[in-house]
């Protein structure tokens, strides 16, 4: 699924500011061509209960309809608290989108 991809991606990203490969986001953001804000949205993913995270990176896209929305993960990750986080998923299961 793409929002796998791209929490994947965050990955990588911090990974390389962690080596020292970047100095920051700025940087970063510089160097890939993307937008300050974008690379915060991308490392902001970064935030999400590691359950939550673990279940995004299995996710897939079946008969290419993509099973969970970048933006609704981004609404997610607003919650600071992983319990919060956790609600907000099942919330989701609501609407039709699956977060657990």
């Amino acid at each position: 699924a793409r929002v796998a991809q791209t929490l994947a991606l965050a990955h990588r990203l911090q990974a390389a500011i962690d080596r020292g490969d970047y100095r920051d986001r700025a940087e970063l953001a510089r160097q890939l061509g993307f937008t300050r804000a974008r690379v915060t949205q991308l490392l902001d993913l970064l935030l999400l209960a590691p359950d939550i995270q673990e279940h995004v990176l299995h996710l897939e896209t079946v008969d290419g309809v993509e099973p969970l929305a970048e933006r609704a993960l981004r609404g997610i990750v607003r919650h600071e608290c992983w319990a919060e986080q956790r609600r907000a998923c099942a919330a989701l299961l609501l609407t039709g989108s699956s977060c657990s």
